[in-house]
Formats: C-alpha cells, structure tokens, sequence
C-alpha cells in the first residue's frame, strides 16, 4: 500500500448492536475496493476481520480488527468494532482514534440498544457519524419506518441521503435525494433513471427536510430557502459537508452489506462529507516545558503518536497499534516512550489488515499503523522525541465489574496461567487477574460473562491451560460485640530445651476499621517486656484468619494483662503461639459476627425500566438512596451488599433491553444478617473439611 498524506486519510469507526451487520459491511467494503477477491461470511469463518479463532468460532466479533482500504486515491482505515456490550472496551480504543462513524442498523431489527449506544458514543467523543441501514435485500423491510424510528429518538438532524428501490421483492436500487434521481442496480454499476411513482412520495418528504437542515447552516441560505430560492446541488454537498462535521445534519443511508448493494455510495460518501484528521484538535503536554503541546495532526511539527491498541497473540506475534498525532513516523526512527522514560529504535512500520501485515515505509500525521515486538510499550503510551517529550491523555476505559473466582485444572499450570493471564491483560485493558490474599482466592475480572468466558476459552485454545471459575468469596470481615478473657499456657517438651509461653489477655471491640489495636497492663514481670513484641505478632497473624468463618478480623482491642515464663524454655515463637490460640479462644466467646462489604450503586436506564430496576435492588437488600435526571435517563443512587450484585450486569441487561448501565464502588462494612452469616460459616465448614 502506498503512503498517504494527512489529507487523504479517513478514519472510520463501524459501530452498532451485536449482529447488526458490521463485519458483514467490512467485507462489502473490502470486496469492492479490491483487496479481497470475494468477500469472506461471518457464518463461514472466512471475514478478514474476525480474523482471531474465538470469533470464527462463535461467529461474532470481540476485538476491534483494523482494515485499510484504497478508494479513489484515498486511504479508509475502517475500524470494525464488537457490538456486544462485554467488548465495549474494543470499542471505546477504536473511538479514540476515529475521526468519524458510520452506525449500523439492521433493517430487521430496527433501532437497538447498541445503537443508541453507538449514538451515545459519537456524542461523548463529538464524532461525525452516518447511519448505514442494512437488510434492504430483505422485501419485508421497511426503510420507512426505521428512519421514523432514528428521527423520533434522535431528532431532526437525521437526513436520509437515499433510499432503496425494490421490485418484485428484490433490491434493485436506489433514490439518491440530493438530485432526486434514480439508479438501477446492472451488476455491479448503478445506472440513472427515472423515480419510481411510488418513490415521489417519500422522496418529497426526505428532500424537504434536507432542504430545511442545509438551510439552517447558514442566515444566507436561510433567506433564500425562504424566499423560494433553491440550491444547487455543489451548494447542498457543500453545506451538508459542514453540518455533518458540526453534527448538526446526520446522514441515513441504505443497502445490503451481504449483496454489496448501497456499499459503493456510502464509500463515495465517507471520502467526501468525513473529515480527515487533521481537522479535529489534538493537544498533549510537553513534559519537559510543562506547556501544551498542539499537535492537531500538523506534519510540520516534531512526531509523535498513541499507542491505542496492543495485540499479543500466539498466532499473529505482537504488535502495539498506533496513531500518528504529529509530523511523519518512518521506519528505524529513534522514539521516546514518556512512560518509561526510554529511548527506542521502532523498527519497520505496517499496516494490519485483520491478521496480515503489509510492511510500509512511513505514515503521515493522522494515519493508522503498527509496530511489531516492542514488549515496553503498552496501550495508552505516547511516543515522542526526547527532544519534544509529550504526553498525551490516556483513553477512558470502562471498569470490569463482573468477577469470578479461579482455580488451575492442573496444579502444576500456576506459572503458565500467571504468564497467559498477564499477555491477555496487556492485550485487553478492560481484563484484571487479582490475587484476593486476605480472602485466600485468585479472581478475574472482566465487562461481563460472556467477556469471562472468551477469557477462559482463549487460555484453553491459545495457551493449552485451563482454569474452573465459580463464584467469588465474599470480602467478609469478623470482628466482636462483647468483652472476653482467654488464656492460653503453650507447653512443650522435646528434650533439651522446651517451649513454654503463658498469656492472659482481655479482647474488646475496638470500635475501629484497623485489624487490632495492642495494648499491655503486665505488672511484676509476669511477661518479660521482651516478649510483647512476640506476643502482639501473635494477634497479627490471628487477625489474618479469623475463628469463625476464616475471614480477616477487624476492630479487636487487645490488652495483655497477665501470664507467666520459663527462665530456661520460653521464647518469642513460644509466646507468638500462645498469643494465636488465645486470640482464637477468646473472639469465639466475644460474641463474634460477620461484616459484610456496602458498595454505593448507581445504576443508570432509561425513565421507562426504573420500577423493574427498584424492585429488582428491593430484592438484592439494597437501601435506594435517590433518582436524579441525566442526559434523559434517570440515575438510581443506592446502598447495596457486594454478595448480591454477583451475575448483576446479566440480569440488569436483560431487564432493560440491554439499556441499563451500571458502577459501583467500595462504602463501609456492615454487620452481617444472621441468616447470610450462617451460611458463610456451613460453606467455610465445608471448605476446611476439603482441605
């Protein structure tokens, strides 16, 4: 592939529901470029971009793939996204470095949650975007009441820019609106004719409101539409270029991904109304001056790019996906890492296209591109020169919530897994492995089950080690409500010297979030003060394991009070373990009960789900503290237990449609209710007598 100038650049990003067509589309888009001879099917495992054996197996796709294409004299990175809320952090990289968005909308399906989501997307990154309806092949469509569909819930800046034309139930072509014209389908070329009768209809309408939409851009052409004038067609192209840049015109159009149908418009469309990058702002900070550094896409200014995306696959090698922000990157060029503080040679450049790479010589400000087995850079750095050290802010990824708890097949595979778990991690920054040591257990952490699961299929088929999940320990904690003493006489004889430690200690709630709180009332000499030391690492370690159900003990005051020595057989581990089975003896008689871990939820839907949501969180012990209005939904505010949002994002997805969203983060420690607490002890029990 040849280098392109900034100018010449499209960056594209594919977004919509899971399903809706994408990949489909990518495909379409590849065909008639000419970088494949015929497109590939989802259905066969044979698409460039769901190149990876997790999405030919399950016929979706999962990771955001990268494909550039040549039109005209032009270059179209498209970025074909997961449309499965689990990937959302796939496609939050990939909108990070798009400069504009086509939303795919199945003309079956109709407006989803995905696609509102998309919406939500291209509002929260202020991207230009058209919508691209699918389907239209399928003579049940109906186009019509799709864009009713897109209008209502998104307002008048939706324009249809054509619409399809069928015939005995087959798509057979298309209305272009702007010129009110016709064309058939021959082939693969679309050739000119007159409007259907049936057509004039709806044709009027959509041209009115383009009309009245490009009007609107300016006190001009306002004037003039409403003196009667009409525009040109060079003026309408020109005025719809801006609105759609502004977002204040979004273009609707049509076609069948799967026939290739519509597919040739919508790539004459991208290279004419998407901006190319060098019209979006970009600024870093230099961290040697401390000043704003206004990259904005300038070749002129020093070099410097964004790693967005890092793939480390078995099959593929490794590679960290960059775009360039400023000036022109070319092979072996000397980069500086700003996170690592290193100085490195990059290497060749390429290009991705799926899973093949296409070596090039450099790439302009605005361009996509890749480096190959660089194992210090990571997704979010910025490569400068040290000359012009810059920073750039790092991407807003969403945090996994859903968790599982994880346990190796074979014993003997830890280290492998360790290794696997941290290459996935590198790869997906929306995955966490977490070793949870207070509570003994090894948790992943990822967007969703489904997002756990590839997880845990990809460490079978990819690194040949397997892992069982269930269901997380709840973070309880122990602690006491009353007042006990216990005492403990540690005596053992071995022959020669022996072991003998002998406390007397008080226990009380401390009323504090800390372990313990040690104090000492020893008078005489009872307990040799070189001893309390020994004795309060006694506690420590006891407070690690707690007598009741294994849990870590907070909020313990003890207070040594008494005991006895052996001038010849004590010794600090005699009295460290004498203290141990005091603490344990005494918290069982100090009333001892479980916390549980508060988190605060806020849970965001839409207006029309918020009585299931209430009474679902009824159910889940949740305390609802409010519900406010946010950008049109409302945002439920409340106190839950963390043991009863375990399978949450599932539940809260198929009650609302896939709309509802949710966070949550750490509040306080409660006491437990005796029920729960009863059971956390029988599944202790049981654990212990496994072990």
């Amino acid at each position: 592939m040849k280098v392109y100038t900034t100018d010449k650049i499209r960056n594209v990003v594919l977004l919509g529901h899971g399903g809706c067509g994408k990949t489909t589309l990518t495909e379409a888009m590849a065909s008639l470029s000419g970088i494949i001879a015929r497109p590939g099917k989802v259905e066969d495992g044979t698409t460039i971009s769901d190149c990876t054996k997790e999405e030919t197996r399950r016929k979706i796709s999962v990771a955001t793939s990268l494909v550039p294409i040549e039109w005209t004299d032009f270059k179209i990175n498209v970025l074909d996204t997961p449309g499965f809320f689990d990937f959302e952090g796939e496609v939050d990289e990939a909108m990070s470095v798009a400069d504009g968005a086509i939303i795919v909308v199945s003309g079956k399906a109709g407006v989803e949650a995905g696609t509102e989501r998309a919406w939500d997307l291209c509002e929260k990154f202020n991207l230009p975007r058209i919508f691209f309806i699918t389907d239209m092949d399928i003579d049940t469509v109906s186009y019509r009441e799709v864009v009713e569909d897109l209008s209502n819930r998104f307002g008048k800046k939706i324009a249809p820019f054509n619409m399809p034309l069928r015939e005995g139930g087959e798509l057979t072509g298309y209305v272009n609106v702007i010129q009110k014209t016709a064309f058939k389908y021959e082939g693969k070329n679309a050739v000119e004719g007159d409007v259907p009768d049936y057509s004039m209809e709806y044709m009027g309408q959509y041209n009115d409101s383009l009309m009245e939409a490009v009007a609107e851009t300016s006190e001009e052409f306002l004037d003039r539409y409403l003196s009667g004038d009409t525009f040109s067609e060079e003026e309408i192209r020109a005025a719809v270029r801006v609105a759609i840049a502004d977002g204040s015109i979004v273009p609707v159009e049509s076609g069948s991904g799967l026939n290739e149908r519509g597919v040739y418009t919508l790539l004459d469309d991208i290279v004419k109304y998407m901006p190319s990058a060098d019209n979006r702002p970009m600024a870093g900070i230099n961290t040697k001056t401390n000043e704003i550094f206004e990259a904005n896409f300038d070749i002129l200014k020093p070099k410097s790019a964004f790693v967005f995306k890092t793939i480390v696959d078995p099959f593929i090698g490794h590679y960290s996906l960059i775009k360039i922000r400023s000036g022109v990157v070319k092979s072996d060029d000397l980069m500086y890492d700003s996170r690592t503080g290193e100085e490195l040679k990059i290497g060749k450049l390429y290009i991705l296209r799926g899973n093949k790479s296409e070596e090039v010589p450099e790439l302009h400000a605005g361009d996509l591109g890749a480096l190959q087995k660089r194992g210090t850079i990571e997704t979010g750095d910025t490569l400068s020169t040290k000359a012009n050290p810059v920073v750039y802010p790092k991407m807003d990824l969403p945090t996994p919530l859903t968790c599982l708890r994880w346990k190796p097949v074979n014993k003997g595979d830890v280290d492998k897994i360790a290794l696997a778990m941290s290459k996935i991690m590198a790869e997906d920054k929306t995955f966490r492995s977490v070793s949870d040591v207070a509570n003994h257990q090894s948790l992943i952490y990822g967007m969703g089950d489904l997002h756990l699961d590839v997880i845990k299929s990809r460490l079978h088929n990819e690194y040949k080690v397997d892992i069982q999940t269930e269901k997380p320990r709840v973070a309880f904690r122990e602690t006491i409500m009353k007042t006990a003493d216990a005492e403990y006489k540690y005596k053992k004889q071995t022959g020669g010297h022996g072991q003998y430690g002998h406390v007397k200690i008080r226990f009380a709630p401390s009323g504090g979030s800390e372990p313990y709180v040690f104090d000492e009332e020893v008078v005489g000499g009872a307990v040799p003060k070189n001893f309390f030391p020994a004795v309060e690492k006694g506690i420590a370690a006891a407070c690690e394991r707690g007598p009741l159900a294994g849990y870590p003990v907070v909020g313990i005051h003890a207070t040594l009070y008494d005991g006895s020595y052996h001038p010849v057989d004590s010794s600090e581990m005699a009295f460290k373990t004498a203290a141990e089975q005091a603490f344990k003896k005494g918290i069982l008689e100090a009333g001892p009960i479980l916390l549980e871990p508060i988190v605060s939820l806020r849970v965001t839907v839409p207006d029309e789900y918020t009585g299931d949501v209430m009474g679902d969180l009824n159910k889940r012990r949740a305390v609802v503290l409010g519900m406010s209005p946010v950008n049109g939904k409302q945002v439920i505010e409340a106190d839950v237990p963390q043991m009863e949002l375990f399978g949450y994002c599932t539940v809260l997805r198929s009650m609302t449609g896939g709309r509802g969203s949710y966070t949550y983060e750490f509040n306080r420690y409660e006491r437990t209710p005796m029920d729960v607490q009863n059971k956390a002890i029988e599944i202790h029990k049981a654990e212990e007598g496994e072990e």
